[in-house]
């Protein structure tokens, strides 16, 4: 049921968005109401229109106004090369490295059975309709979190992959540039060690 008092509700609407909690929400309702009308026209109808006109791209489930989103149209990218991400933003994140040509496919979410979230609830069967007789497709790279989901939804689509003659591999994991050893939990420091590379 929605508060009475519109003040109440534009905060309880913000504090639903994750990562946002009473006191955030409290300051984004009254920076909104402070604001002219034409920025919260311009918010108003931003929302509408990305909730109308933005859907899944038919070939990679990336997030896009078109049938197919920008990358897939791209000419010039890698179509031997897809690159499995989570999310629409940790796709944008590779994008702005700048180093990945390929191409990606979104999952749009992470196997987790304490969640009840199973393959059935991501876009693997969109994945795997992508290797068909005619698939260019040589690599496969999967760019899930280092997280137990992440590592389990890797290893759950390798086993799938693999059989279908391509190569797959996994993005290294390990310390962050600028990082300091000795601040390095275990797990990060001992997949450094493991996923060493010649120098």
């Amino acid at each position: 049921m929605k508060p009475d008092d519109p003040i109440t509700h534009l905060i309880s609407a913000f504090a639903r968005l994750p990562g946002i909690g009473e006191r955030t929400a409290s300051r984004l309702a009254f920076f909104v109401m402070n604001q002219p009308g034409d920025l919260v026209d311009d918010l108003s109808e931003a929302l509408q229109r990305v909730k109308v006109e933005v859907g899944f791209c038919e070939r990679c489930s990336n997030l896009t106004k078109g049938t197919l989103c920008q990358i897939c149209e791209d000419t010039k990218r890698d179509p031997a090369t897809i690159c499995v991400v989570e999310s629409t933003p940790d796709l944008r994140a590779i994008e702005r490295t700048g180093e990945f040509r390929g191409t990606y496919h979104v999952l749009h979410g992470l196997i987790s059975p304490l969640e009840g979230i199973g393959p059935d609830d991501l876009k693997v069967r969109e994945l795997l309709a992508r290797f068909g007789t005619d698939s260019e497709v040589k690599e496969v790279i999967l760019a899930t979190s280092p997280s137990v989901d992440g590592e389990a939804t890797a290893l759950y689509l390798a086993r799938l992959l693999k059989p279908l003659g391509v190569n797959v591999s996994r993005i290294a994991s390990g310390i962050p540039i600028g990082g300091e050893l000795e601040y390095a939990d275990k797990v990060t420091l001992s997949r450094a060690i493991m996923q060493r590379r010649v120098f």
